[in-house]
């Protein structure tokens, strides 16, 4: 009677290269991502209590208290629903915009394909505050070289000023994704393109059938990180504050967190915070899961 044995593990080598290379992520991963979610998680089961109207105050343990005030803040979900709006709107038309960049720059028809590169790469390169500093003075009336336009139309205005930013946010971050989905593009086998050349299909076919498919990975990383990034904006509508009135101390939950913790209230905020980072979890995994169910169906 013979016995099948079940085949030997590999045995990994190299142990401790492994471990010199992973333990110094592993620290400042621990030091500026765990330890400050944990301490923000127990910050916002603290409330502040006081013996008095002006006795010493202290720190005690409140539950959920502070999640509690968190739900019925109304100025906060106001803040998360235009964000909700904004990645709607914006985020689309960002991806598409590199998705278009990265496609034209992959094109064999394409010629000054480096200064192109450069170019769609530039706005990048700009601080976040710089860009929003620049782009507030061309939508203010009185700063603007194109008065004739932006005394005709409130870009600042309480009506356009979400659009305003996310311009400035677009602006930016196009040449950023454009090169993800260019790098992706670089990585598809020539072969494949030569067959569908033979087959008879022309760019926009090897375009539409082939590339777009085939980069679908990437674009998913790319859609991922900007609904993290849209949840995250803080400096472009922070700046505008000063351009616009209509830009409130709470425009955003990154922006109503700021203001919690500037009262100061670092137990709400820290609660504000925590709220932030599940819906910022659930969303980006939820739109994952879904891309990852369409690709299997």
């Amino acid at each position: 009677m013979t016995t099948i044995t079940s085949p030997r593990r590999p045995r990994i080598s190299h142990k401790g290269a492994i471990a010199f290379f992973l333990i110094p992520f592993g620290v400042l991963f621990a030091l500026f991502y765990v330890i400050p979610i944990i301490f923000a998680m127990i910050q916002s089961t603290l409330v502040v209590q006081r013996d008095g109207t002006f006795g010493k105050s202290e720190l005690v343990f409140g539950g959920l208290s502070q999640y509690a005030l968190v739900f019925q803040n109304e100025a906060f979900w106001a803040s998360m629903g235009r964000m909700l709006l904004f990645g709607v709107v914006q985020v689309p038309v960002m991806l598409g915009l590199a998705l278009l960049f990265a496609l034209l720059l992959d094109s064999p028809l394409l010629r000054g394909k480096r200064f192109f590169r450069l170019a769609f790469f530039v706005p990048y390169a700009v601080p976040g505050v710089i860009a929003a500093i620049m782009w507030g003075s061309l939508f203010s009336p009185n700063l603007s070289p194109f008065s004739s336009v932006t005394q005709n139309i409130d870009f600042l205005g309480a009506d356009l000023v979400l659009w305003s930013i996310a311009n400035v946010v677009t602006w930016v971050f196009v040449g950023y994704n454009m090169l993800i989905i260019y790098s992706s593009l670089l990585s598809i086998p020539s072969e494949i393109y030569e067959a569908a050349r033979l087959d008879g299909a022309g760019q926009f076919r090897i375009a539409w059938a082939i590339k777009i498919p085939l980069v679908r990975p990437a674009i998913t990383m790319t859609a991922i990180f900007s609904i993290i990034g849209t949840l995250q904006l803080l400096a472009e509508p922070q700046v505008f504050r000063s351009f616009s009135s209509a830009v409130t101390s709470t425009f955003t939950p990154n922006m109503a967190v700021y203001a919690a913790a500037s009262i100061p209230n670092t137990n709400l905020a820290a609660a504000f915070s925590v709220v932030l980072a599940l819906i910022t979890f659930v969303l980006s995994f939820g739109f994952m899961r879904f891309t990852q169910r369409k690709e299997i169906s």
